[in-house]
């Protein structure tokens, strides 16, 4: 469903151990309205609840909700660590365009 590179593995391993986080912490990745071209991604520490779709790489989680799994699929999740700008950034290929800084995107019309 979801690749990722070994940047973000690497760095998800190390800031799940940075902050202490229980064996069953992943990444949760959610999809919702906002950011400056309609939807916008959404990423935090959590643990994952009966109703989320869980993916596994590498001794890491990726979770995601029932609502934001059409929004994701196919996606590539990296870290990057540049001059201007560092953090996970999400490669999605359901996105029609995406707006410069990486945030947001508008999704691809059926």
């Amino acid at each position: 469903m979801i690749s990722l590179t070994s940047s973000a593995i690497e760095h998800l391993k190390s800031l799940i151990a940075d902050k202490h986080a229980g064996a069953g912490t992943g990444l949760r990745l959610r999809v919702e309205k906002g950011g400056c071209a309609g939807m916008q991604y959404v990423m935090a520490l959590d643990e994952s609840g009966a109703e989320d779709s869980i993916q596994t790489q590498d001794g890491v989680s990726i979770i995601i909700d029932r609502e934001s799994i059409g929004y994701l699929r196919g996606c590539q999740l990296d870290y990057v660590d540049a001059l201007s700008d560092a953090g996970f950034k999400l490669a999605n290929p359901n996105a029609a365009r995406s707006c410069g800084c990486g945030t947001s995107f508008e999704p691809q019309t059926a």
